[in-house]
C-alpha cells in the first residue's frame, strides 16, 4: 500500500465524518427554525423568573436567619462571660474556705497541743512533790 493510496483512504474517512456532522446540524437547524428557539428563549424567561423568585426568598431568609443566630450567638457570649465570672468567684470562695479550715484545724492543733504540753510540764512538778 502506497502512501498517496492510504492519504486518500484517511481523506475519505474524514470527509464521510464531514458529511454525518453536517446532516445532524442541518437538522438541528431546522428544529431551530421550526420555532423550538421559540420555546427554548420562553424556557429560558420561566426559569430565569424562577430563579428571580428563589434568590429574593433566600435573602429574605438569610437576613432574618442571620440576625436572629447572631443575637443568640451574641447572648452565649454573654452567658459564657457571666459563667466565667461566676466561677471565678465560686474558686475564690473557695479558696478562702480552704484557708480558714486550714486555719482552724492549726488552731485546734495547738490548742489541743497547749494543754498537753501543760499536762507534761506539770508532770515532773507532781513527781518532785
Amino acid at each position: 500500500m502506497s502512501i498517496a493510496l492510504l492519504a486518500n483512504v484517511l481523506t475519505i474517512i474524514l470527509c464521510m465524518a464531514v458529511l454525518v456532522q453536517s446532516v445532524r446540524m442541518m437538522k438541528s437547524l431546522r428544529t431551530v427554525k421550526d420555532g423550538a428557539l421559540t420555546q427554548v428563549v420562553e424556557a429560558l424567561q420561566v426559569a430565569t423568573v424562577q430563579a428571580r423568585a428563589v434568590l429574593s426568598d433566600m435573602k429574605h431568609t438569610l437576613g432574618t436567619d442571620c440576625a436572629r443566630h447572631a443575637q443568640l450567638v451574641e447572648r452565649a457570649r454573654e452567658l459564657r462571660d457571666e459563667l466565667s465570672l461566676m466561677t471565678g468567684i465560686a474558686d475564690a470562695a473557695a479558696e478562702r474556705i480552704v484557708n480558714a479550715v486550714s486555719m482552724a484545724n492549726a488552731q485546734r492543733d495547738e490548742e489541743a497541743g497547749e494543754p498537753a504540753a501543760a499536762a507534761e510540764g506539770d508532770a515532773p512538778l507532781a513527781e518532785a512533790a
